[in-house]
């Protein structure tokens, strides 16, 4: 079993001034590295509009790389501009997957579209970076990984890793909508695709994770890792209704692997909970580790799935 630390909440969306664009929610951190600093990447929002709908963007907040609870800058604007009318990134930019290759970094975010009779769907988007993640150009107007028979909707939370000279990409993959009490909630399962360039993609077209609390768990954020000879992935995982609350809200899982396409879950070794009070004392969700300096840390989210923020852990001892 894991023993995570919590060391606090780090970013307050609300605490943010003159960023009309930031106004709630900071979802889906992901870390890159630099030599001073940690540069955490999380999606955002507006205030809702007249008609309660909402649009997502994506920024950063840049911590100190020796004290990662004290931060240094926020983004003064989004990493990538909405898409354009119709185009499948419309309405949304959430969540985001960065990473280095060579000179340049790479984002693969998740690009939201309004439905009619559900609320949304969302495909797997792709751009790049060449001033150090500040801003990214999108590869092109529409999706690198979207829907197939087998994957027809809700491609999203990619997390990419390059194992072994190859790309692999971790993304949830939409099962069903089941309308519980009158609303449309989805279902989703954790896959993988491998490509020999991070644009062409073929995939594994199974399910990674079985599921535990129920046949239509839904799974998320699927963070892989490889790290004392075996790959580590944290998730989250949720009831497919009345999850909004504590009872049935998301909770970190883990399973474990040797080749990447067979996992082994335990979430007893997860390490981590709900805090007994506070901003996470209903849900935690989207884990994202990361090691600096020989310290392993977990960025995750807190109640209402980060409307108030995202926190830290630090792992207490070594990942087996």
């Amino acid at each position: 079993m894991f023993e995570w630390k919590k060391l606090g909440k780090v970013f307050t969306p609300q605490d943010v001034q003159g960023r009309s664009w930031l106004k709630e929610f900071a979802q889906a951190p992901a870390a890159l590295i630099f030599d001073h600093f940690v540069r955490i990447y999380f999606s955002c929002r507006p205030h809702a509009d007249d008609n309660r709908q909402y649009v997502s963007y994506t920024a950063y907040v840049d911590v100190d790389r020796a004290d990662p609870m004290k931060i240094l800058e926020v983004s003064t604007h989004p990493i990538l501009d909405l898409g354009a009318l119709g185009e499948f990134d419309e309405f949304g930019t959430y969540p985001v997957s960065v990473v280095r290759s060579g000179r340049e970094v790479r984002a693969y975010y998740g690009g939201w579209t309004r439905c009619e009779s559900v609320p949304f769907n969302v495909a797997i988007g792709f751009a790049t970076s060449q001033d150090e993640g500040k801003t990214f150009t999108k590869f092109g107007n529409g999706p690198v990984l979207s829907y197939t028979p087998d994957e027809p909707f809700i491609l999203s939370g990619p997390k990419i890793r390059f194992f072994k000279n190859t790309w692999y990409l971790w993304y949830i993959a939409g099962r069903k909508w089941k309308v519980v009490d009158g609303r449309p909630e989805p279902v989703y399962k954790i896959r993988m695709a491998s490509s020999p360039d991070g644009i062409k993609w073929s995939k594994a077209n199974r399910d990674l994770i079985e599921s535990k609390i129920e046949e239509d768990e839904a799974q998320a954020s699927p963070d892989v890792f490889h790290y004392n000879g075996k790959y580590h992935m944290f998730f989250c995982y949720r009831y497919s209704s009345l999850y909004r609350g504590k009872e049935n809200g998301y909770r970190i899982g883990y399973a474990s692997s040797e080749d990447l396409t067979n996992w082994i879950r335990d979430d007893s070794k997860a390490g981590i909970d709900v805090s007994d009070e506070g901003w996470d004392s209903e849900m935690i969700s989207y884990p994202h580790v990361f090691e600096v300096d020989e310290r392993i840390y977990m960025a995750y989210l807190g109640n209402q799935v980060g409307k108030y923020g995202f926190g830290l852990a630090q792992l207490d001892g070594n990942l087996n």
